[in-house]
Protein backbone atom coordinates (compact mmCIF):
# COMPACT_ATOMS: atom_id res chain seq x y z
CA UNK A 1 0.00 0.00 0.00
CA UNK A 2 1.61 3.25 -1.14
CA UNK A 3 1.79 6.17 1.28
CA UNK A 4 -1.00 8.14 -0.25
CA UNK A 5 -3.34 4.90 -0.02
CA UNK A 6 -2.30 4.81 3.77
CA UNK A 7 -2.91 8.50 4.32
CA UNK A 8 -6.29 8.41 2.96
CA UNK A 9 -7.09 4.79 4.99
CA UNK A 10 -6.36 6.25 7.70
CA UNK A 11 -8.24 9.44 7.41
CA UNK A 12 -11.43 7.42 6.21
CA UNK A 13 -11.33 5.38 9.83
CA UNK A 14 -10.72 8.46 11.37
CA UNK A 15 -14.06 9.96 10.13
CA UNK A 16 -15.85 7.09 10.63
CA UNK A 17 -14.48 6.74 14.02
CA UNK A 18 -15.06 10.53 14.62
CA UNK A 19 -18.74 9.93 12.97
CA UNK A 20 -19.18 7.09 16.03
CA UNK A 21 -17.75 8.04 18.82
CA UNK A 22 -17.20 11.93 18.42
CA UNK A 23 -13.64 13.52 19.03
CA UNK A 24 -13.93 11.19 22.22
CA UNK A 25 -13.48 8.07 20.69
CA UNK A 26 -10.65 9.99 18.43
CA UNK A 27 -7.36 8.15 18.97
CA UNK A 28 -4.44 7.19 17.07
CA UNK A 29 -4.74 3.64 18.98
CA UNK A 30 -8.50 3.55 18.38
CA UNK A 31 -7.44 4.60 13.88
CA UNK A 32 -4.79 1.93 13.96
CA UNK A 33 -7.49 -0.72 15.65
CA UNK A 34 -10.00 -0.20 13.19
CA UNK A 35 -7.94 0.34 9.95
CA UNK A 36 -6.17 -2.78 10.73
CA UNK A 37 -2.84 -1.28 10.82
CA UNK A 38 0.02 -2.33 12.96
CA UNK A 39 0.08 0.22 16.17
CA UNK A 40 1.67 3.09 15.30
CA UNK A 41 0.91 3.43 12.06
CA UNK A 42 -1.41 6.56 12.04
CA UNK A 43 1.28 8.38 14.79
CA UNK A 44 3.85 8.07 12.25
CA UNK A 45 1.64 9.82 9.28
CA UNK A 46 0.16 12.18 11.61
CA UNK A 47 1.75 12.93 14.65
CA UNK A 48 -0.66 15.22 16.70
CA UNK A 49 -4.22 14.78 17.12
CA UNK A 50 -4.53 18.24 15.59
CA UNK A 51 -2.71 16.96 12.46
CA UNK A 52 -4.94 13.68 12.62
CA UNK A 53 -8.50 16.02 12.65
CA UNK A 54 -6.59 18.18 10.21
CA UNK A 55 -6.19 14.84 7.63
CA UNK A 56 -10.21 14.04 8.45
CA UNK A 57 -11.17 17.77 7.92
CA UNK A 58 -9.13 17.83 4.09
CA UNK A 59 -10.23 14.61 3.50
CA UNK A 60 -13.94 15.23 3.86
CA UNK A 61 -13.90 18.03 1.37
CA UNK A 62 -12.26 16.06 -0.50
CA UNK A 63 -14.69 13.45 -0.51
CA UNK A 64 -17.87 16.10 -0.84
CA UNK A 65 -15.96 17.86 -3.66
CA UNK A 66 -15.79 14.62 -5.39
CA UNK A 67 -19.79 14.27 -4.76
CA UNK A 68 -20.80 17.75 -6.92
CA UNK A 69 -20.98 16.21 -10.67
CA UNK A 70 -18.70 18.22 -12.65
CA UNK A 71 -20.87 19.25 -14.96
CA UNK A 72 -22.81 22.48 -15.03
CA UNK A 73 -26.40 22.05 -14.82
CA UNK A 74 -27.56 23.67 -18.15
CA UNK A 75 -30.98 24.69 -16.41
CA UNK A 76 -32.49 26.10 -13.03
CA UNK A 77 -34.54 22.62 -13.15
CA UNK A 78 -31.16 20.57 -13.59
CA UNK A 79 -29.36 22.43 -10.78
CA UNK A 80 -32.50 21.50 -8.26
CA UNK A 81 -31.90 17.98 -9.18
CA UNK A 82 -28.77 17.68 -8.88
CA UNK A 83 -28.70 19.56 -5.97
CA UNK A 84 -31.47 17.21 -4.37
CA UNK A 85 -29.78 14.20 -5.53
CA UNK A 86 -26.61 15.48 -3.64
CA UNK A 87 -28.15 16.36 -0.16
CA UNK A 88 -29.95 12.82 -0.65
CA UNK A 89 -26.37 11.10 -1.05
CA UNK A 90 -25.38 13.27 2.04
CA UNK A 91 -28.02 12.12 3.91
CA UNK A 92 -28.27 8.59 3.37
CA UNK A 93 -25.07 6.97 2.35
CA UNK A 94 -22.78 9.63 2.83
CA UNK A 95 -24.60 10.49 6.78
CA UNK A 96 -21.38 9.50 8.78
CA UNK A 97 -18.94 11.60 6.58
CA UNK A 98 -21.49 14.68 7.04
CA UNK A 99 -21.85 13.86 10.52
CA UNK A 100 -18.21 14.12 11.60
CA UNK A 101 -17.88 17.09 9.24
CA UNK A 102 -19.97 19.04 11.69
CA UNK A 103 -18.23 17.70 14.82
CA UNK A 104 -14.94 19.05 12.98
CA UNK A 105 -15.84 22.02 12.60
CA UNK A 106 -16.48 22.42 15.71
CA UNK A 107 -13.25 21.70 16.99
CA UNK A 108 -11.81 23.66 14.34
CA UNK A 109 -13.69 26.46 15.31
CA UNK A 110 -12.02 26.31 18.44
CA UNK A 111 -8.52 25.26 17.39
CA UNK A 112 -6.37 27.76 15.08
CA UNK A 113 -4.54 25.88 13.77
CA UNK A 114 -7.63 23.79 12.33
CA UNK A 115 -9.20 26.89 10.92
CA UNK A 116 -7.52 27.20 8.51
CA UNK A 117 -8.55 24.48 6.42
CA UNK A 118 -12.09 25.52 7.73
CA UNK A 119 -11.73 28.24 6.23
CA UNK A 120 -10.02 26.95 2.65
CA UNK A 121 -12.20 24.23 2.20
CA UNK A 122 -14.87 26.32 3.02
CA UNK A 123 -14.42 28.92 0.24
CA UNK A 124 -13.91 26.14 -2.15
CA UNK A 125 -17.93 25.34 -1.68
CA UNK A 126 -18.61 28.50 -1.85
CA UNK A 127 -16.66 29.53 -5.17
CA UNK A 128 -18.01 26.14 -6.81
CA UNK A 129 -21.43 27.38 -5.55
CA UNK A 130 -20.86 31.04 -7.19
CA UNK A 131 -20.12 29.42 -10.49
CA UNK A 132 -22.88 27.30 -10.72
CA UNK A 133 -25.01 30.61 -10.34
CA UNK A 134 -23.30 32.71 -11.96
CA UNK A 135 -24.10 30.07 -15.24
CA UNK A 136 -27.73 30.31 -13.94
CA UNK A 137 -28.15 34.07 -13.96
CA UNK A 138 -27.22 35.42 -10.78
CA UNK A 139 -26.52 38.94 -10.45
CA UNK A 140 -24.41 38.51 -7.48
CA UNK A 141 -23.17 34.92 -7.80
CA UNK A 142 -20.73 35.11 -4.37
CA UNK A 143 -23.55 36.59 -2.16
CA UNK A 144 -26.25 34.06 -3.75
CA UNK A 145 -23.42 31.45 -3.25
CA UNK A 146 -23.16 32.05 0.51
CA UNK A 147 -26.55 31.87 0.84
CA UNK A 148 -26.86 28.76 -0.35
CA UNK A 149 -24.28 26.93 1.02
CA UNK A 150 -25.73 28.19 4.37
CA UNK A 151 -28.69 26.60 3.50
CA UNK A 152 -27.44 23.31 2.46
CA UNK A 153 -25.38 23.29 5.27
CA UNK A 154 -28.39 24.64 7.71
CA UNK A 155 -30.95 21.38 6.06
CA UNK A 156 -28.11 18.87 6.37
CA UNK A 157 -27.68 19.89 10.41
CA UNK A 158 -31.39 19.68 11.30
CA UNK A 159 -31.84 16.49 9.20
CA UNK A 160 -28.93 15.01 10.85
CA UNK A 161 -28.61 15.82 14.19
CA UNK A 162 -31.22 18.32 14.92
CA UNK A 163 -34.16 18.04 17.31
CA UNK A 164 -36.15 16.22 14.82
CA UNK A 165 -33.46 14.46 13.08
CA UNK A 166 -34.17 11.10 14.63
CA UNK A 167 -37.82 10.84 14.27
CA UNK A 168 -38.23 12.59 11.15
CA UNK A 169 -38.99 10.00 8.14
CA UNK A 170 -35.50 8.77 5.70
CA UNK A 171 -35.14 11.73 3.17
CA UNK A 172 -36.97 11.80 0.58
CA UNK A 173 -35.55 12.69 -3.12
CA UNK A 174 -38.88 14.32 -4.50
CA UNK A 175 -38.88 16.74 -1.04
CA UNK A 176 -35.60 17.20 -1.07
CA UNK A 177 -35.94 18.04 -4.70
CA UNK A 178 -38.91 20.70 -4.31
CA UNK A 179 -36.66 22.11 -1.60
CA UNK A 180 -33.62 22.87 -3.50
CA UNK A 181 -35.81 24.27 -6.08
CA UNK A 182 -36.88 26.78 -3.63
CA UNK A 183 -33.40 27.40 -2.11
CA UNK A 184 -31.67 28.14 -5.91
CA UNK A 185 -35.12 30.24 -6.53
CA UNK A 186 -34.70 32.38 -3.46
CA UNK A 187 -31.21 32.77 -4.40
CA UNK A 188 -30.65 33.58 -7.62
CA UNK A 189 -33.93 36.28 -6.92
CA UNK A 190 -31.52 38.44 -5.31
Amino acid sequence: MSSSDRRSLIADTAIVTVAASGLRGLTHRAVDTAAGLPAGSTSYYFRTRTALIGACYTRIAELDLDDIEPRQPASREEAATSLAKLLHLWLTTGRERQLARYELSLEAARTPELGAALHREGLAARARAALLLSALGAARPREAAELLVAWTDGLLFDRLAGATARTRPAPDLAELTAVARRMLDAALAG
